[in-house]
């Protein structure tokens, strides 16, 4: 089968700096573009040159339909509107299209959803395998104890990361939720406590955010009982973790039918 040819979205940031290098470094995939915001002062730069490698010859661009003639999917962990505006294009061009973008809302995940009638959508809030086996076991683990275990998620990021709680931290979130059987809802869920908040309410679910530095991602579950307490976690050292992971992905749903997938469908853990 020839190399997938892959577009870079947000290539010019940390992420899509990291995306280029994971392509360059692999087989199977080759770059066939690099695309960037209207307006971006680094629109027109080489791409290969941005991500610290040698000049590739692909110029970063504001014109995703001209570049997708050519492509058969695209890497995207940029912002919401960002990878909204991708969407239609992506499904019109019958791109696989893997979304790592984080801070959507319910109303952006409903567009997502509502082009996987006719497109591939890989979706996840972390593309690691640590992390989305770290969510199996939370799973399990909250199936296992009741609710005299409360369920407390902490995680940190850099100083630059725009959007609380993590797309992981809501990832792990939920595979608690559905440990439980019950909804990742305002009345199951605490976050952002300050001044007299009451006792803790039975059976929710705690998040709290730390953000400084450089820290790629760490993410912990911890369950507090009677007596006890149990801690699962999971800790980045470098994002190009997750740039390998959207590749596995993308590689993975060439040629699969139309559909909405996750990580968990890619690394087989749907019956975890």
């Amino acid at each position: 089968m020839p190399d997938m040819r892959l577009i870079v979205a947000g290539a010019g940031g940390r992420m899509g700096r990291a995306l280029t290098r994971a392509i360059a470094d692999s087989k199977g995939a080759v770059l066939a573009g690099a695309l960037e915001a209207p307006g971006s002062e680094l629109l027109g730069k080489d791409a290969g040159v941005l991500a610290g490698l040698p000049e590739n010859g692909i110029k970063l661009s504001a014109d995703l339909w001209a570049m997708s003639k050519d492509a058969d999917g695209i890497l995207d962990f940029t912002v919401p509107a960002a990878t909204i505006a991708n969407v239609a294009i992506a499904a019109e061009r019958g791109l696989v299209h893997v979304i790592g973008t984080t801070g959507l809302s319910g109303s952006d995940n409903a567009v997502i959803k509502s082009v996987t009638n006719r497109a591939v959508v890989v979706q996840s809030g972390n593309m690691s395998l640590g992390v989305n086996l770290l969510a199996a076991v939370v799973k399990r683990v909250a199936k296992a104890l009741d609710e005299s275990f409360d369920i407390e998620i902490v995680e940190s990021h850099h100083r630059m990361k725009v959007d609380a709680p993590s797309g992981t931290a809501l990832m792990l979130g939920q595979a608690a939720a559905s440990g439980r059987g019950i909804p990742l809802d305002h009345e199951h869920s605490e976050r952002g406590r300050d001044g007299i908040t009451g006792a803790r309410k039975p059976g929710a679910i705690g998040f709290a955010s730390l953000r400084g530095g450089t820290v790629a991602g760490d993410h912990s579950v911890t369950f507090l009982g009677p007596f006890e307490r149990l801690t699962l976690s999971h800790q980045a050292e470098d994002r190009i973790l997750f740039a390998h992971g959207a590749l596995k992905a993308a590689l993975w749903a060439h040629g699969k039918k139309p559909g909405h997938y996750s990580m968990a469908d890619v690394l087989g853990l749907t019956d975890i």
